[in-house]
């Protein structure tokens, strides 16, 4: 928790659940990046955290946007970003958002099949475009699967096919899941991206653009995180051994070490209860969970750390569960937390490192909870 957002909880007294940024630190993370890949430009990953006080902090810093739908092309837009610098990076579009976005100015697209690749050269004739391909997420906390990219070969032929379409065939990119704690991941990915590159330039194609997808991670609980240099000297090292002195453009996606550890999400316990008389274990309620904006919970994958008034106390195991009547509201049950024995209801307690895909994710009123409010310092 920064000083900041410490100085706010405690001259304020709102109703919870809420999520509380410091813009500051915001500002820190991003230049933090910038220095550790200067050789890279930045698009921030606006779907981690789309609120305009954050876009325009950004903008400020000269960073450029990766929307995931043309209402995040608006949304940065609508925070004063060029459209020169937002690259539209879904590589699932709606046709008729893809004619708008290209109205709007965006020149910049991702895809990773060949239907994809007709709808950009009827909508955005002569843009740019770059395929996703499939790599390993392995060591990422929050993986993405196969849901996006496609292997080798066939980005090798949607490349030479997006020629033929008029388009620009701009580079390739991938992703190596959020959340990821290992830089050899991108090393490994960078060696795939690099044969494309090779395959292409032997078929007269010299693509001009790598992109390094997010996946940097942020400090949750458990996890002792690494500081930005150490991705970036594995990146850099897989660039050039890949690429040599002739290294294309670079770009990065951030979302959640950008935004993650600038927010704090503080709720209220609403019961403390035991299953049997016998049982170790407390359940423990909040008043914000899984469709508050806790989805990210989802099979535990991310911990968030957990500050309480009676920190510095005898402690115990506990299960941690949101407020709805749905059985999957449970957030932390496999991986044991423990929490003061003191902990009652009507306590608050800060969610920490919340400052990256909570929000966005909470339902409109699911169980008649409405979603949790916002504040930007």
């Amino acid at each position: 928790m920064t000083p900041k957002i410490e100085r706010f909880l405690n001259q304020t007294h709102i109703e919870t659940p809420f999520l509380v940024v410091d813009l500051d630190q915001i500002a820190t993370n991003y230049q933090a990046l910038r220095a550790a890949l200067p050789v890279a430009d930045i698009y921030y990953a606006v779907k981690a955290n789309p609120a305009q006080p954050v876009l325009r902090t950004l903008v400020g810093l000269g960073s450029c946007f990766d929307a995931a739908s043309v209402a995040e092309v608006d949304d940065c837009l609508a925070a004063g970003a060029d459209p020169a610098r937002i690259s539209y990076g879904n590589t699932v579009k709606r046709q008729r958002d893809i004619a708008r976005a290209h109205e709007l100015g965006v020149r910049l697209y991702a895809f990773d099949s060949i239907e994809e690749l007709h709808k950009l050269a009827v909508e955005a004739p002569g843009s740019k475009v770059y395929c996703r391909i499939l790599v390993s997420n392995g060591g990422a906390q929050w993986p993405l699967s196969r849901k996006f990219g496609c292997e080798l070969d066939m980005a090798r032929d949607l490349m030479l096919t997006a020629e033929d379409l008029g388009l620009d065939p701009h580079g390739i990119s991938f992703h190596v899941g959020s959340q990821q704690m290992d830089p050899a991941r991108w090393e490994m990915a960078i060696g795939r991206a690099a044969m494309v590159f090779s395959d292409l330039r032997e078929a007269g194609l010299e693509l001009k653009m790598i992109d390094l997808g997010g996946g940097f991670p942020a400090r949750y609980r458990g996890d002792e995180g690494r500081p930005a240099d150490d991705f970036a000297a594995a990146i850099m090292n897989a660039m050039t051994r890949h690429f040599g002195n002739n290294l294309p453009d670079m770009i990065v996606e951030p979302g959640r070490c950008i935004a993650a550890e600038a927010g704090v999400i503080q709720s209220e316990v609403l019961l403390v209860s035991r299953k049997t008389y016998d049982d170790p274990t407390r359940w423990v309620y909040f008043d914000v969970g899984k469709f508050g904006g806790l989805a990210e919970t989802m099979d535990e994958a991310i911990r968030y750390p957990v500050a309480t008034p009676h920190d510095g106390t005898p402690e115990g195991p506990v299960v941690i569960a949101g407020p709805t009547c749905d059985g999957a509201d449970v957030l932390y049950e496999k991986y044991r937390y423990t929490l003061p024995l003191a902990l009652g209801a009507g306590d608050r307690v800060n969610l920490l490192c919340a400052g990256a895909y909570t929000s966005v994710y909470a339902s409109q009123r699911f169980n008649g909870f409405a979603p949790m409010a916002e504040y930007y310092i």
